[in-house]
């Protein structure tokens, strides 16, 4: 019981630290700030192959966008910064966020035991698996995928079933989309609502993220870039069980940064403003990195080792051993928050520091390697956070 009351109050109250956050103020010199985008990513297009990519920044309030390539090879239609892009696990940002809101609107207990939001699921490991425990990646050594015999709901439900944990629940990290996919229905189930309703009609509507899709409507399909795998061969997502809250959002560059700026500035809406801090929040430590609701989190300044190392399939692949940290860790203007996401076609990442007002987005129809992703934004975000760009 105890844990539950320090979750909700720390979902009550951790929001505050939205109106700490510092100032940058100058206008950046673009055509500075554009040389130090072109050193970045233009070797990265070349080594790897990548047809198109999307860069945004926000820097104190200001969006600044930079173009690369094509999205589509075959129309050779350009990279803009409305050009939506499959962002893979970066979804998990958003499935966060709608947990969150359940709990803000009181209809979700992050510590409530799995079981209780799927009644098919009592009788189950679940039941002493928390919706917490779930979104953190340590309800004890989920898979990184399902299996390939659960194609739907009911061959889901008898995986989950039958599913034995490896290890004590809360005590290994293991980086699982059955997991937080599984967290995002059941909050989902909780508000009475699907996981793809709340996010396009509730949650997306209130950031002003009118370009952001788990359903692309047919009237945005002409903005939607085309992936190419490692032959080159032009892809495009389906979404499998419990995808849309792992791995399946579109977006753009454009409509990402909006949801940097609302992890930067406090939005209006209260709820989302609580909704956001919960997101934010650190509740289990894994080596130097510590678990938000989608978020990972680093102390700020944080070495580009040391975010490279957490950004590894190494990092995301094995058990690590997990911290709880009670009370959770409220969200600081000084960390940096950042999430890799890829399909078999696209390659994104985010990454915002608060306290210096800044974020950044990578966004690439093509899979490239973590660290490169990483070394790339950390050299943009550095140089930016230096001055170099004013």
């Amino acid at each position: 019981m105890k844990s539950k009351y320090i979750v909700s109050i720390y979902i009550m109250c951790s929001s505050i630290f939205l109106a700490t956050a510092g100032a940058c103020a100058a206008e950046l010199d673009r055509g500075l700030l554009k040389a130090i985008v072109d050193v970045a990513i233009e070797p990265v297009m070349r080594e790897h192959a990548v047809p198109g990519m999307a860069v945004g920044l926000t820097v104190d309030g200001k969006h600044y966008f930079f173009n690369y390539g094509v999205a589509s090879k075959e129309s050779g239609h350009p990279v803009t910064e409305t050009t939506l892009f499959e962002v893979g696990s970066v979804s998990k940002l958003f499935a966060g966020l709608v947990g969150a809101w359940g709990a803000v609107e009181g209809e979700v207990s992050l510590t409530a035991p799995a079981s209780s939001y799927m009644p098919a699921l009592r009788g189950s490991s679940f039941d002493r698996i928390t919706l917490l425990q779930l979104a953190t990646y340590t309800a004890g050594g989920l898979p990184l995928q399902f299996p390939p015999e659960v194609r739907d709901e009911a061959s889901m439900v008898s995986y989950f079933r039958s599913w034995k944990p490896a290890y004590p629940a809360g005590a290994q990290r293991v980086y699982s989309n059955p997991s937080i996919g599984l967290f995002g229905h059941l909050a989902a189930a909780g508000m009475g609502r699907s996981y793809e309703d709340i996010l396009e009609a509730t949650i997306l509507p209130s950031l002003g993220m009118a370009s952001t899709h788990v359903r692309v409507p047919p009237e945005r399909m002409a903005d939607y870039a085309f992936g190419y795998t490692r032959e080159g061969k032009p892809r495009r997502i389906s979404l499998d069980v419990l995808g849309a809250a792992a791995y399946g959002v579109r977006t753009s560059a454009a409509d990402l940064l909006k949801f940097l700026d609302a992890n930067i500035a406090p939005p209006q809406d209260a709820r989302l403003r609580r909704a956001i801090a919960a997101t934010q929040t650190g509740y289990v430590r894994v080596g130097e990195m510590t678990q938000g609701l989608g978020w990972e989190r680093y102390d700020y300044p944080v070495s580009l080792e040391t975010l490279v190392a957490g950004n590894t399939p190494q990092a995301s692949g094995k058990g690590k051993a997990a911290t709880w940290l009670v009370p959770p860790a409220l969200p600081r203007p000084d960390v940096l928050l950042n999430k890799t996401g890829s399909t078999n076609g696209f390659g994104a990442y985010v990454a915002v520091v608060p306290g210096r007002r800044l974020g950044i987005v990578l966004l690439a129809n093509r899979f490239y390697p973590n660290p490169d992703r990483v070394r790339a934004a950390h050299a943009i975000l550095s140089a930016v956070a230096d001055g170099a760009a004013r």
